[in-house]
């Protein structure tokens, strides 16, 4: 199969089975990451950021839920 047969074959899907693909790539890419680059510290990943970013470290707090799965819910509900 080719990636455009891929690709099309995806588009097909109903869009919260699409948002359920993408999470699912996004984490397997996640984990391949963490595995190929060296870890670092938060402290030093924080450090990165750009500085109005790291002004927002402890003021934004974000709720109990998945932030993930609020945004594909809300982007299911807005859609369908």
């Amino acid at each position: 199969m080719t990636l455009q047969e891929l690709q099309n074959q995806a588009l097909q899907l109903p869009i919260g089975d699409r948002w359920r693909l993408v999470q699912s790539l996004l984490s397997s890419i996640q984990q391949e990451t963490l595995i190929l680059s060296p870890l670092k510290t938060k402290v030093d990943s924080l450090a990165e950021l750009n500085p109005w970013t790291q002004s927002l470290i402890g003021v934004v707090q974000l709720g109990t839920e998945e932030p993930t799965e609020s945004y594909v819910d809300y982007l299911e509900e807005k859609y369908s």
